[in-house]
Formats: structure tokens, C-alpha cells, sequence
């Protein structure tokens, strides 16, 4: 299914889902704020709805005493219509109370009074003073009453406000939660996508760099979104195209060697002729020019061998033999090979280092190691000192290779490694290399996946191998 679909499709779905899901809890977080708005707009409208109706409870009662008792002591069927009427729009106002959840109990007893009160406005002229007595002791308990309203009223709207902020504390930390999760969840997808998307990124990247340092045995199959499988099979292809090319490489090599020398073979025995006299006596210039021929005809045997040779490591410098074996055993073992050469030159050699095990090569890796003995022997003056440090660094094992001689050339530095390649600073008392040692030593070293570097050093030759591999205890 993966591979239907191109990496720029499966990213832009990828950032598409993770936007849809942060949009959805902003979304959840909107909806949430806004419904939280009216509730706290509505609570508002009806704790004011509440409190006016109580402050105008309070009035439409002082209104009604001044009407009641004024039409008891004057008689007066006005003033007696004028307390109905305040007293009807009391009790609208005791059903608005009623419906804002305020209990019958506080306002049953204000409408008892009122039945009292209105029995109390007419009876005959002589008991006036009596019922007017009797108002004022009703109206008194009526205000006691309408304090107990409002009072109620505040609890009610207090009560409402607790309960509010309740709803509020719920609702942010249920938002909190679910903000916290979307991102958490976003992160955990980001991350999920990130390491889908990058594995055949990597695959991509070891392919690579498995065609740059010549492992060509491996076939490179990208698993992943179309375009990237399609640049694995251009990779494999290429692949393929490497194998040919060397193959071609190794058998024009092999071919030219030989056809160079059969007619070298007649050429030197022609010259071994000359100088043993077969075709007759030779005079003195005759005998020098037929040495400058045989001279040059060796160098040209050995130039030959040479690049024969450097192929062959080429070659098997991809089919590994890999044993644990302790390296630091491995250097001393190639010291210990040399000594007559070292001690020729009445060298000192070190090797200075805990024993470390690893998966190598031991041929090719102890092939790589005489080879740079063999150059810091050659190297280095009379009676001076070679170290050889085995190290280890975290996730690197290290080996450095440093002598006292004259150091490398600042035009050679950028061209050591090349094949058949030799510095300007060469030993006076030594025989002129072949210029495919450090070559060798550098192709053995790459194929275990490490690498050399000749570090800057005026004053010496100071060689750094690095492999960073997982070492064995």
C-alpha cells in the first residue's frame, strides 16, 4: 500500500492528519470557551432577573403599607384599589421568585400576610385604629419576610455562582486534558511518521554509502513510497553498472599485464644474452647501455607486479574473512614480524593499549598494519622511536601510528593515498617505494568500515585508524 503513493503525497498526508487532529481539539477548545460564555451570560441575566425582583418586592411593599393603611384610617376605596393592584403585581412578582427556583417556604408566609392584610383594609369605621395597629404589626412581618427573600435571593445566586465556577473548573481541566492529548497524540504521530518516512531514507543513505566505499556485492531494494523504491532501483542498477566496470577494470588489467609481459620475458632474456656475450664480445659502452636495459626492464617487472598486486587487493578487499580476534594481540604480532627490520635500524617500537576484541579480518586487517610498520621503519631515522597507541573512544576503536621521521610533504598530504602515488620526501639510505602500500592499507581499512587520515603533524608521520564498530568485551 506504501508504495502506491510518493513521498511527497505520504508527507503531505502525514502533516494533513496531524494539522486535522490539532484543528479538532482548537476546534473542541472553541466550542468549549463559547458555551462556557452563554452559561456564564445567562447566569449573570438571572442572578440581576432575581435580585430586581426581590429589590422590587422590597418597594412593592412599602407601597402597599402606605396605600393599606391610609385607606383604613381615611376610608378611601382609591387608596383600597391601589393596594390591590401593588399587591397583584407582588405576586407576579412571588411567581418570578417561585420560578427561579426560590422555595414555597420563604414565600407561602408573604402570601398568608397578604390574605391578612386584605381582610384588615375594610371593617367598621370604630375599629380603625385597631386594623390600622394590626397592619403595621403585618407589614412589619412582611419586611422581616422580604429580608428573608433576599437573603435566599443571594444564597440562590451564590449557590448558582459556585455551581458556575464548578462547570468552569470542569470544563478547563476537561479542555486541559484533551488539549494535552492532542498535542501528546501529535507528537506521538509526528514521531511515528517521522521514523516510517525515515527508514527508507536510511536504507537510502546506507546504499549509498555502501556503493561509495565498493561494497558492490550487495543488492539494494528500496522498501518504501514509489519514488524512493524507484531511486533504489536506479541505485541498483548503478550498482550493477559498478560490478561491470570493474569486472572490465580487473580483466583489461589482468590482459595488459600479460600481453606486457610476454614481450618484457624476451626483452630481459634478450638482455641477459647481450651481457653474457652470446652475440659476441661487447665493449665497455656496449656492457653500460645493456645494464641501463636490464635495469629499466626490472623496474618495468616490478611496476607491473605492482598493479597486479594492488588489483588482487582491490579485489579481496570485498570478501572479508571476518574472526574475533584481540587486536591489540594482532599489532604486537606484526611488530614481532618486523624486528629484524626495526632492529636493523636500532629502532624502538611500542605498543601501548588494553587487549580488544573484535570482528575483523585478521589477514587483511594484519596486511593493512605491516604496511604501515613497514613505512615508519622506512621513515624513520636511526635509533629514534614508533608508537603504535590502541585506544578506545566511545562507539570508535582507535590506533595511531606515529614515527619521528621527516613527516609528509604539504603537497603530498591531499594525494598519500593514491595509487602508485609517492611523495617527494623519500629516505636517502632506502629504495624508492612502489607507492601502493598506504593504497592497500587504506582499501582493507574502508572495507571493515573504517577509515585512515594522516593527521597534521610538521614534525613527524602520524597515521589515525578509526573503526567504529561494536567491540566485543
Amino acid at each position: 500500500m506504501l508504495q502506491r503513493f510518493s513521498f511527497r503525497q505520504l508527507l503531505v498526508v502525514a502533516f494533513l492528519l496531524t494539522a486535522a487532529l490539532l484543528g479538532a481539539a482548537s476546534l473542541r477548545a472553541l466550542f468549549a470557551l463559547e458555551d462556557l460564555t452563554v452559561q456564564s451570560r445567562d447566569n449573570a441575566a438571572r442572578a440581576l432577573n432575581l435580585s430586581g425582583a426581590a429589590q422590587s418586592l422590597r418597594e412593592r411593599s412599602v407601597s402597599m403599607e402606605r396605600s393599606a393603611r391610609q385607606s383604613v384610617v381615611l376610608d378611601d376605596r382609591v387608596l383600597r384599589q391601589r393596594f390591590r393592584d401593588e399587591a397583584r403585581d407582588a405576586g407576579k412578582l412571588l411567581m418570578r421568585l417561585a420560578s427561579e427556583e426560590i422555595p414555597a417556604a420563604k414565600t407561602q408566609p408573604w402570601r398568608e400576610h397578604l390574605e391578612t392584610m386584605q381582610d384588615l383594609l375594610t371593617g367598621p369605621f370604630d375599629t380603625a385604629l385597631e386594623r390600622d395597629r394590626q397592619l403595621a404589626q403585618e407589614f412589619r412581618e412582611l419586611d422581616s419576610i422580604n429580608t428573608a427573600i433576599a437573603m435566599q435571593v443571594q444564597q440562590t445566586i451564590q449557590q448558582r455562582n459556585v455551581s458556575l465556577q464548578g462547570r468552569l473548573e470542569t470544563s478547563r481541566h476537561r479542555l486541559a486534558q484533551q488539549v494535552i492529548g492532542a498535542l501528546v497524540l501529535a507528537v506521538v504521530m509526528a514521531l511515528a511518521f517521522g521514523m516510517w518516512f525515515t527508514r527508507p531514507l536510511k536504507r537510502l543513505e546506507n546504499a549509498i554509502v555502501g556503493l561509495g566505499e565498493n561494497r558492490l556485492d550487495r543488492v539494494i531494494a528500496i522498501a518504501g513510497p514509489a519514488d524512493l523504491a524507484l531511486v533504489g532501483e536506479r541505485l541498483n542498477w548503478l550498482r550493477l553498472r559498478l560490478v561491470e566496470l570493474d569486472a572490465d577494470k580487473s580483466r583489461f588489467l589482468r590482459h595488459i599485464s600479460h600481453e606486457l609481459k610476454t614481450p618484457l620475458a624476451s626483452l630481459r632474456e634478450g638482455v641477459s644474452l647481450l651481457e653474457d656475450g652470446v652475440a659476441g664480445p661487447l665493449s665497455q659502452d656496449q656492457r653500460e647501455i645493456a645494464q641501463i636495459l636490464k635495469h629499466n626492464t626490472d623496474v618495468l617487472q616490478s611496476q607491473i607486479e605492482d598493479l597486479l598486486r594492488f588489483n588482487t587487493a582491490a579485489f579481496e578487499a570485498r570478501q572479508l574473512h571476518r574472526q574475533t580476534v584481540d587486536l591489540r594481540q594482532l599489532i604486537e604480532d606484526q611488530v614481532e614480524a618486523q624486528r629484524l627490520q626495526w632492529r636493523a635500524r636500532e629502532l624502538t617500537v611500542t605498543v601501548t593499549g588494553e587487549p580488544l576484541k573484535m570482528d575483523v579480518d585478521p589477514e587483511k586487517i594484519g596486511t593493512a598494519l605491516a604496511n604501515l610498520l613497514s613505512n615508519a621503519i622506512r621513515y624513520s631515522p636511526l635509533k629514534s622511536t614508533i608508537e603504535l597507541i590502541l585506544s578506545q573512544q566511545p562507539g570508535v576503536v582507535q590506533l595511531d601510528i606515529q614515527d619521528q621521521g621527516v613527516g609528509v610533504a604539504p603537497i603530498d598530504r591531499e594525494r598519500i593515498f593514491e595509487p602508485f602515488y609517492r611523495g617527494e620526501r623519500q629516505p636517502e639510505d632506502g629504495v624508492r617505494g612502489s607507492g601502493i602500500g598506504l593504497s592497500i592499507v587504506q582499501e582493507y581499512i574502508a572495507a571493515h568500515g573504517g577509515r585512515i587520515a594522516l593527521l597534521p603533524d610538521a614534525t613527524s608521520t602520524h597515521f589515525r585508524i578509526e573503526f567504529p564498530h561494536v567491540f566485543k568485551s
